[in-house]
């Protein structure tokens, strides 16, 4: 370097030269503009996010708006005892809500402990946690520990929608978030922000809040876990699928130690019992437990029906939508308490999926949907009922039935269908195929002195989904047969005194009335003569049931079925295509849409209730997640039906169907059950409805389709099985049908219904003389004008002349048609069983003439005189019986539907 004087004054120079005094002062600038512009920046992008976080908490929800309690609450279904039988919740809702006093101290501290250790300390917001967290990601490159308090958890979870954020949205909630979560803890205190995130919080399975999870992995109330079982469920809330302690037992045991050790860390716990919990062997307590699928399993078809049920009554009496309704129940945490005995359950359910009860042959029908995508793109919807439809056009006839006996066969079929309507373009989209087993069955059962059903079975064979076809409710009506009798003819002619037990009707061949003729016709196709109400009820014979609605009119037997609760009757004002149920074939259940079993059921409750009708009731008692009861539905609503005398005889004669007619095989040890049978046309329904002196009862075995008979099933000894099984269980002592004020006791004649004349002791069949009950106001007053003597020529076989040689005296029965001389067709016996014992009108009037002192007969019939009806007080019939049937409408109803009772 030059230090010299020379290289001083260039030095001196050169610094005082202009232009490097110029370049100094541009040095000197640009610094200064480099650090106003990076303040500049700095205060804008501060002032900027200043202003978009005031923003975003600005837009934040109110704090007084708020609602950080959890919604979605699962509703609990009872049984009569009070057992829980059923979870119903959406995806989500499977919570019961407890309170901070019913949650253990060690659950609480299992939580604050692993989820947020300063819980108690900070404001809403963590800050040491954020810190700490924040450095662990500069160290490790990524977000390893969250530092979410249990206030923004809780948030989180009720106020904010976390699903599918974007990173900005994810930004803008835990802005908001741990703004409220400061706000949220100036207004609420640290246990109730507690309690509310320990119902709220997801714990796997399908389980939401501690209670849940305690019932659903322990099966204990959750005041009753153990540290060990706290420090289990207090370890899912990070992953519920991840850490589920069935699925992934491994993974949340160690999570489990991580939630032991804080709590003894932070001194909730101390060494001992620390050692003591580790040691517990509690997943072992776990084994064998099913993951769920949104906590709950398939609905019973009981539970199905109380949803129903439920569900009409919250619209009726609250107004609510359908959609309001079904979230209340799905999701509003009700406890319903039902009427249903679930032993009584078990036991029809056992006695009905019995085997031994059904055909040895496997049988089924095939429930099928599918949707077909075409190549435009468009979708069309089929199912079983279209492929029916199909086959039976293909195929010229009705021959195909969904009913089959072999799956592969089925499956070919349906291939059949599938491939013919998705064509050559079309893919095969939404198919579901199930065999359903066939022939199948409904049973219901209800308390008659109640009105509470016990017992509801919609089908046999597994039940797959929920509120699915259920057979024993109005999803499903089926023709009555015979079983309708009492309700439609006998009830509601004793009631108006039309007839008595007594009452005597001619079993004959016997037209509907109207422009067409229609021949009704017995199970058998034959005809018996003469017999009592009693007798024509006991073994279900058809023309007296089609006579005595004849003679109380078609209308009144109607009425009465209204009255009995039947809810599928059309009035002739609601025809559909013509065809309604004021008609004659109403006697033999010919109706437009059938029955269906719990209104048989209710209305033969009735009878056994003493004519008082009761609406079947489901569930008593409905009570929010509160414990405020919203709707009480306890008390019965009732109507009369029928007199109390009415009932006990109609009861009287429905005991002689079990003891001594068609129904035998419902007879049980230790009860008098009552009942009536009912067979289809062709044997496609079969029917016992029936009571004993505390339960009422209906039965119904058929095929799904209608397509087969089921001759091979007794189903009055299912009933029967059933009933004895249920009395066995109930232990009830043996009842009675205490006869009421008003029922007394005569002896009449047999053929007649009358006071027995002295020629009915000489039937040659034996005496006619019965004793019967009757209603004191209808006890028979006249005396039998039905026997007559008379003396026929033994040549011609009429009446015998004064010059007839050889005659006979018989004592015989005068009726109206001419049963001794009609033959039969091949298809129908026209004679009468009694034919042989009887002389009609007409032919009391032929004189012999065979002989030449012929001229007049040898008597008049004596002790009776020749004008004597042939039914005792004519009520039942008047009609001859070679009258014409009636309107199109009634002969379709009566060919489709009639009654062919043989049971």
């Amino acid at each position: 370097m030059n230090y010299g004087g020379r290289g001083i004054r260039d030095k001196k120079k050169l610094l005082n030269s202009s232009s490097k005094k110029l370049e100094n002062k541009l040095g000197v600038f640009g610094i200064k503009l480099v650090l106003i512009v990076a303040i500049a920046l700095v205060v804008g992008v501060s002032c900027l996010a200043f202003g978009s976080i005031q923003g975003i908490i600005e837009s934040a929800p109110d704090i007084k708006s708020i609602d950080v309690s959890p919604d979605g609450f699962a509703t609990k279904v009872y049984d009569n005892n009070g057992t829980e039988i059923q979870t119903l919740a959406y995806s989500g809702a499977n919570r019961t809500y407890v309170t901070l006093d019913q949650i253990p101290e060690e659950l609480q501290h299992a939580f604050v402990a692993i989820e947020d250790e300063r819980f108690y300390e900070h404001n809403g917001i963590d800050v040491k946690g954020i810190v700490r967290a924040g450095a662990i990601a500069v160290s490790n490159g990524g977000l390893s520990q969250g530092a979410s308090t249990i206030t923004q958890q809780l948030l989180k979870n009720n106020v904010f929608n976390a699903y599918n954020e974007t990173t900005v949205e994810k930004v803008k909630r835990k802005i908001q978030e741990q703004y409220l979560a400061v706000k949220l803890e100036t207004v609420m205190s640290k246990n109730d922000i507690l309690e509310n995130y320990l119902n709220t919080i997801n714990l796997g399975n399908g389980y939401y809040g501690v209670q849940a999870a305690a019932q659903g992995y322990f099966n204990k109330d959750v005041s009753e876990l153990n540290l060990s079982e706290c420090a289990v469920i207090a370890s899912i809330t990070k992953n519920p699928t991840g850490l589920n302690p069935i699925t992934n037992p491994d993974k949340n045991r160690s999570r489990e130690l991580q939630v032991l050790s804080n709590m003894l860390e932070q001194g909730y716990i101390t060494q001992a019992t620390y050692d003591e919990a580790i040691a517990d062997d509690v997943y072992a307590r776990l084994e064998g437990l099913d993951v769920a699928t949104d906590g709950s399993s398939t609905y019973s078809y009981f539970v199905d029906e109380v949803i129903e049920q439920l569900t009409t009554d919250l619209m009726e009496q609250y107004g609510y939508t359908e959609k309001q309704a079904t979230n209340m129940i799905y999701g509003g945490g009700l406890q319903i308490y039902t009427t249903q005995d679930s032993k009584m359950q078990e036991i029809a359910d056992d006695t009905i999926n019995d085997l031994s009860n059904w055909p040895r042959s496997t049988q089924f029908s095939i429930n099928l949907s599918f949707a077909v995508k075409s190549g435009d793109g468009t979708y069309h919807y089929y199912n079983h009922n279209t492929m029916q439809t199909w086959f039976n056009q293909t195929r010229g006839d009705s021959s195909f039935s969904l009913t089959q006996s072999s799956e592969d066969r089925a499956n070919e079929l349906i291939k059949e269908y599938e491939d013919a309507m998705k064509g050559n373009d079309g893919t095969i989209t939404n198919e579901s195929i199930e065999f359903v087993v066939q022939p199948q069955v409904s049973f219901s059962l209800m308390e008659q002195s109640t009105g509470y059903v016990k017992v509801l079975v919609g089908g046999r064979g597994e039940k797959t989904g929920n509120r699915t076809l259920n057979r024993a409710t109005d999803d499903v009506t089926r023709q009555p047969g015979s079983s309708i009798k009492p309700l439609v003819a006998y009830g509601p002619a004793l009631d108006t005194g039309a007839i008595t037990l007594a009452t005597a009707i001619d079993d004959a061949p016997y037209y509907y009335s109207g422009s067409e003729s229609k021949l009704v016709t017995n199970y058998d196709k034959s005809y018996r003569g003469i017999m009592t109400v009693r007798e024509a009820i006991t073994i279900s014979e058809n023309v007296p049931a089609v006579k005595v609605l004849t003679a109380i009119t078609p209308q009144v037997g109607f009425n009465y079925l209204k009255s009995f609760g039947l809810s599928t009757l059309v009035s002739p004002s609601d025809a559909i295509n013509g065809s309604h149920d004021v008609v004659q074939s109403l006697a033999l259940g010919g109706m437009t849409k059938g029955v269906c079993n719990i209104d048989m059921t209710a209305a033969y409750a009735a009878i056994a209730n003493g004519g008082t009708y009761t609406k079947p009731i489901y569930y008593t008692q409905v009570l929010d997640n509160e414990g405020n009861v919203i709707i009480d539905n306890s008390t019965p609503q009732t109507h009369r039906v029928l007199k109390e005398t009415t009932s006990w005889l109609l009861t009287s004669a429905l005991r002689s169907v079990v003891t001594n007619g068609t129904a035998t095989a419902a007879n049980i040890s230790g009860q008098p059950a009552c009942g009536k049978t009912g067979t289809t046309q062709n044997d496609t329904d079969k029917w016992f409805c029936g009571f004993t002196p505390y339960y009422s009862a209906s039965i119904w075995v058929g095929y799904d389709d209608n397509s087969t008979t089921v001759n091979s099933v007794n189903h009055t000894r299912i009933w029967g099985k059933i009933m004895e099984s249920i009395n066995d269980y109930t232990n009830d002592p043996t009842g009675t049908y205490k006869e009421p004020e008003g029922i007394t006791q005569a002896e009449v004649c047999n053929k007649s219904g009358k006071l027995p004349s002295d020629l009915c002791a000489l039937d040659e069949r034996g005496s006619t003389h019965i004793t019967e009950y009757f209603s004191t106001d209808n006890v028979p007053k006249d005396t039998c004008d039905v026997h007559v003597r008379v003396t026929l020529c033994n040549e011609s076989g009429l009446v015998a002349a004064s010059g007839c040689p050889s005659t006979t005296s018989r004592i015989l029965t005068v009726k109206d048609s001419a049963t001794t001389t009609l033959g039969g067709d091949g298809a129908v016996n026209y004679t009468t069983a009694d034919a042989q014992y009887s002389i009609s009108r007409d032919q009391l009037t032929k004189i012999c003439n065979l002989h030449s002192n012929s001229a007049a007969p040898t008597q008049k019939a004596t002790d009776s005189s020749t004008e004597a009806t042939s039914e005792a007080s004519s009520k039942p019939s008047k009609q001859n019986n070679t009258s014409k049937s009636g309107s199109k409408q009634e002969q379709s109803t009566a060919n489709n539907h009639v009654d062919d009772d043989d049971d």
